[in-house]
């Protein structure tokens, strides 16, 4: 038989921040360039779709019951 793995999930939110944080880290080893700006766009992207998460995990934007 087979045995499963098991995987630690993490949040979405953690992903997304952990994600940027690296982009970054790698960003500021480039030398100023088109690269280095690709890769602080995603880190962006990622801190907007964090932000959006949050936003759309807020009590008060529950459907109506």
């Amino acid at each position: 038989m087979f045995k499963r793995r098991s995987f630690r999930h993490e949040s979405l939110t953690d992903r997304l921040t952990s994600f940027a944080k690296g982009v970054r880290e790698k960003a500021s080893l480039l030398p100023p360039g088109m690269k280095q700006e690709d890769l602080l766009r995603k880190a962006r992207q990622a801190d907007t779709a964090f932000h959006m998460d949050e936003w759309l995990s807020l009590p008060g934007l529950q459907p109506p019951k």
